[in-house]
């Protein structure tokens, strides 16, 4: 029989947690299994793997074939370290001795990989830190052109508003003018004719007395006939 190390899933829907187990290789993902020697949770923070290194050990010593995924955790965790110092022929002295030497690497490695992070998150925060900031001056730059250009567009149209005053005073001047020009050439049409009248009422006048002398020159010779002709 051929025996494989694998996860077997478990927990509800959409909230995932696994068994890692020793099953026949023939069998489904999720059927029966041999036995059960850790488990994975991927949902905590960090994700949790908990395996039983004795009973990991013992499977692979017998020939199980781990998929890949255990077999990342089975390196993680130093059991694929711990099981390649045995097939070397080390005792259990010298295995204990390598197995601390690798712990002291692995905390290193997982030190100066937290430190990375850390330094990874801090350089995110100052981006995003800066892009704020940059965002924050786009939006007062922003604000600041809208405020000009509202006072710009003010400005203007108090300027249109200005220059349509000065254009309907222009145009009320222009008519008052023409108003004026009219009445002052209605007066003098009417000076001129009065003046005409006055003239024509002085020639009435003139030639009404002309008639007058002429009638009296004609009157006067007449009378002095008669008196000379009584006298005689």
């Amino acid at each position: 029989m051929s025996v494989k190390l694998r996860l077997t899933r478990m927990g509800r829907k959409k909230r995932p947690y696994y068994r890692i187990v020793a099953t026949d290789s023939r069998v489904r993902r999720d059927g029966k299994y041999l036995e059960k020697i850790g488990t994975y949770d991927p949902l905590a923070e960090p994700a949790e793997v908990n395996i039983d290194k004795e009973l990991a050990l013992k499977w692979l010593q017998n020939g199980a074939q781990p998929s890949t995924t255990v077999k990342s955790f089975l390196r993680k965790e130093g059991i694929l370290f711990e099981l390649d110092l045995r097939k070397r022929g080390l005792t259990e002295e010298q295995i204990e001795q390598e197995y601390k030497k690798w712990e002291v690497i692995k905390q290193e490695r997982q030190k100066k990989a937290e430190a990375m992070a850390a330094m990874k998150k801090r350089e995110e925060e100052k981006k995003m830190e800066a892009e704020a900031k940059a965002k924050e001056k786009a939006k007062e730059a922003e604000a600041k052109a809208k405020d000009v250009a509202a006072a710009q567009a003010a400005e203007k149209e108090a300027a249109d508003k200005e220059t349509e005053e000065a254009e309907a005073e222009a145009a009320v001047e222009e008519t008052e003018e023409a108003e004026a020009a009219v009445e002052e050439t209605a007066e003098d049409e009417t000076a001129v004719e009065e003046t005409a009248a006055a003239e024509e009422a002085v020639e009435d006048v003139d030639v009404a007395s002309a008639d007058e002398t002429v009638e009296e020159s004609a009157t006067e010779p007449a009378s002095d006939v008669e008196e000379d002709k009584k006298t005689d």
